[in-house]
Order: structure tokens, then C-alpha cells, then sequence
């Protein structure tokens, strides 16, 4: 009787975890572990630091994971909310309605603990960083807060929603670079370069999947931010966000290094590139963290990166002459 007994306790236990397990993953889901992957793009700070403060000594191994561990977790926290608050409109898109929140399988006090949980934690680790990079890290959250949360909610704004949306580059290569140079700020020319690259890719995403739902009225109950854009105008926003950051590519390297003038052509063919594969159907720029299906684009984002490194190391004196005038003397000879 007894095993009996034991047997049903068990066989209730299991019931139990089995209904509790999918809900885990739903909780893990909406902070998408998979989007950590965009985390790279503190990489650059770090790289920039290295040039132009010229620490003399690469960063210690344990400040730099620390950090990568603060900005992922801080970044989860974002999604968390992100996703809860879109729950609503995400039952608008064709893929997106499949979600948990969208399928309001979520209790909003698990999402409010999660976030608070993984925002708390995120703090404690940018604080054993350093004092700037805290600093940093706790204006992502409010970027997060600003982009997600009525009354503002930038993500309903057409134009803010790209720019609010993409100024977490520039956040994450400041952290980059706080890491290594934390009593130094970058280069103003830096941060803008990567806040309109940011807003460029966020442009062209926006024009993807508007054209994937192919129907404004139903575009815009998903992104009410939908309603004021056309496919002409979210071209145009991108075609934009591209120059003003070529502009601001240009001048940070150019002033660093020379040199970096021969990578300017590579930087502009990936943005073309770039676009194209906004173009496509069911394209990876509507989920920036899936570009890795695009194997040519992502291998040459890596010589680009490569050959910026080399041009570091390399002097070509020929370009240093293109920076100043010079006198063409002529000889003139009577016949």
C-alpha cells in the first residue's frame, strides 16, 4: 500500500514538472540568450581603445568576460520587458503570434521578477567592471525603459523608434571601451558613426518586415509605428543613416590613421550588401541574430574587420601625401 502511495506521489511530482518545464522555456525564451550574439558589437570599443589611447596592455581576461556576462544579462533584462509589452501586437504578426506573450502564456509577475532579477544581477557584475561602465550599463536599462514603457514608448514613434532603437550601439562600444580605457571617453565622431550604422541597420529591418506582411492596415496594428512609414520612406530613412554614418566613419579614421582611408570602400559594401539582403523574402535582416545563414556576407564583414586590423600595423606613405597640398613646379624650355 504503501509503494502505492509512493508511486502516486512520484507520478504527481512528474506531473508537476512537466507542466512547470514549458513554462521555463518561455521565461527563457522572452530573454533570448539567442540575441547575445549582437553583444558583439562592444568588440569594436575595445579594438578602438586599443588605438587610440594606446593602453600599452590589452584588458585583463576576468574584467572582460565579467563584462560580456553584465552586458548579456543587463540586455535579457531588456528583452524580458520587451517582449511582455509586446505581447498585444506581436498576435498581429505572421511569425511573432506564435510567441509566448503573444499566446498569453506568461504571468506578468514572473516577467516583473525576471527583470528585476536580471537587471540587478547585470549591475552587480558592471560594477566589479568599473565605475564608468556602471554607469553605462544602467542607461542601456533606461534606453530599454524609454524604448518599451508608456507613457514614451519610442517604439510606437515612426523615425524614433530607429534612432532610440539603435543609440544601444553606441552604448555597447562605450562599454567596450570602458573596459579597457575607463578615465578616457571616445572620439564623438566614433559614437555617431555607430548610433547611425545602428539606425541603418534598424531602418533597413523595419523595411523588411514591413514588406514581409505586405498589408499597411495589418502592418501597422503590429508596429503602430507602421502606420506613418511607406516603403519609399524607410528606404530613404536608411539611405540616410548610411551616409551620415559613412561621413562619420570616414572622419574617425582619417584622423586615427591614414591607412584606414582603403577600408572606407570595404565599410561601403557592406552596407550595400547589407541592403540587398533586406530585399529578400523572409529575409535575415528582419532578425539581425539569424545573419549567420548568410555565410558570403558574414565572411566578408570578417576580411573588412581583418584588413582594418592590418591597415593598424601598415604605413603607406603615398596616402600621407594626399592629407597636405603640394607645389607642381614645371621647367619650362624655349626652343
Amino acid at each position: 500500500m504503501r509503494e502505492k502511495e509512493t508511486g502516486s506521489q512520484a507520478t504527481a511530482d512528474l506531473d508537476v514538472f512537466s507542466k512547470l518545464l514549458p513554462n521555463v522555456r518561455h521565461y527563457i525564451g522572452i530573454a533570448r540568450p539567442d540575441h547575445w550574439i549582437k553583444n558583439i558589437f562592444m568588440l569594436p570599443g575595445i579594438f578602438a581603445a586599443f588605438i587610440v589611447v594606446h593602453p600599452g596592455a590589452w584588458p585583463p581576461m576576468q574584467r572582460l568576460v565579467v563584462g560580456a556576462v553584465s552586458l548579456c544579462l543587463i540586455a535579457s533584462a531588456n528583452y524580458t520587458i520587451n517582449e511582455y509589452l509586446d505581447s498585444e501586437f506581436d498576435r498581429f504578426h505572421p511569425t511573432k503570434s506564435h510567441r509566448a506573450g503573444a499566446r498569453g502564456l506568461l504571468d506578468k509577475r514572473l516577467v516583473a521578477l525576471q527583470y528585476v532579477v536580471l537587471a540587478a544581477v547585470g549591475l552587480m557584475c558592471a560594477e566589479a567592471v568599473n565605475t564608468p561602465f556602471l554607469l553605462t550599463s544602467v542607461a542601456l536599462l533606461v534606453m530599454g525603459l524609454i524604448y518599451n514603457v508608456q507613457p514614451v514608448r519610442t517604439k510606437d514613434k515612426a523615425y524614433l523608434d530607429t534612432l532610440s532603437e539603435s543609440i544601444n550601439n553606441p552604448i555597447r562600444f562605450l562599454l567596450g571601451w570602458f573596459v579597457l580605457a575607463p578615465t578616457y571617453l571616445p572620439p564623438g565622431s566614433a559614437l555617431l558613426a555607430y548610433w547611425m550604422g545602428g539606425a541603418f541597420l534598424m531602418s533597413v529591418k523595419r523595411y523588411a518586415e514591413y514588406n514581409n506582411i505586405g498589408d499597411r492596415s495589418r502592418a501597422a496594428m503590429y508596429r503602430p509605428s507602421f502606420g506613418r512609414y511607406t516603403e519609399q520612406s524607410l528606404l530613404l530613412s536608411s539611405f540616410f543613416y548610411a551616409l551620415c554614418a559613412a561621413f562619420f566613419i570616414s572622419v574617425f579614421l582619417i584622423k586615427y590613421r591614414i591607412e584606414f582611408l582603403l577600408t572606407a570602400p570595404l565599410f561601403g559594401l557592406l552596407f550595400t550588401w547589407y541592403l540587398s539582403i533586406g530585399f529578400r523574402k523572409e529575409s535575415a535582416a528582419q532578425a539581425p541574430e539569424k545573419l549567420y545563414r548568410e555565410f558570403r556576407f558574414l565572411g566578408f564583414a570578417g576580411f573588412t574587420f581583418i584588413f582594418s586590423v592590418l591597415m593598424f600595423f601598415i604605413n603607406i606613405p603615398f596616402l600621407h601625401g594626399l592629407m597636405e597640398p603640394h607645389v607642381i613646379q614645371f621647367t619650362l624650355t624655349s626652343h
